[in-house]
């Protein structure tokens, strides 16, 4: 018998599916979700990791080369990510890349590639666009946007469940306690942009513009 493996988005789609009948509680839903995109992010994060410690190019370990290499990493897996270091002997170069509370290591040898191979692996999304209103006032929309994986309504849920975690923090515990409402605009003017890139979301405008009607002109 043919065994069958679930790509990502099957997996996404089938909790979305499953997890509203199982669990009532919309906040535990949310956080389930997140915590299984997050995995999920990760886990692809460390296979092309792997790949691209297996095949990066490395002439020589250079100042010049070594930076060339770290910038290529840093641009793919996140600056914020990484420590990257020639081992105590000059011979290798180790990067170390963090995961949640995880970590990999992974250590590269010198070799005969040529530093202008580009044949790393694709693992950068593109942003779409994903503009917002709310149900009061459709014709206010903030201009936002989702990795082109995300559905609407998975980028839909990923917003609520970050909305809600956001205010559940201690930093926007804190500003509440210094007179921020508890709202969707002040929401998208406070959260921290670590928190929406971590679900693959992202903020262009923190203020909602209004819709354009465009009215056809008489000839």
């Amino acid at each position: 018998m043919k065994k069958t493996t679930l790509t990502e988005e099957e997996i996404i789609k089938l909790l979305n599916d499953v997890l509203p009948d199982a669990i009532k509680d919309p906040k535990i839903s949310s956080k389930i979700m997140n915590a299984v995109r997050k995995e999920l992010k990760y886990k692809s994060q460390a296979t092309a990791f792997s790949e691209y410690c297996r095949i990066c190019p490395l002439p020589d370990l250079t100042e010049e080369t070594v930076q060339v290499v770290a910038s290529r990493f840093e641009e793919a897996f996140g600056k914020e990510n990484l420590e990257i270091a020639i081992d105590a002997e000059g011979e290798k170069l180790v990067v170390e890349l963090t995961l949640g509370n995880s970590s990999m290591n992974s250590e590269i040898t010198v070799n005969e590639r040529p530093l202008d191979e580009t044949d790393e692996p694709e693992i950068k999304l593109k942003h779409v666009p994903f503009p917002v209103a709310l149900p009061g006032d459709k014709e206010l929309v903030w201009l936002m946007a989702k990795k082109e994986n995300l559905s609407p309504e998975e980028a839909g849920i990923a917003l609520a469940s970050v909305q809600t975690e956001f205010w559940e923090s201690k930093s926007g515990q804190n500003q509440i306690r210094k007179g921020a409402e508890r709202s969707f605009p002040e929401f998208v003017a406070r959260v921290p942009a670590r928190m929406l890139s971590e679900v693959g979301l992202k903020r262009h405008y923190k203020e909602p513009e209004a819709i354009k009607i465009l009215r056809q002109l008489k000839p």
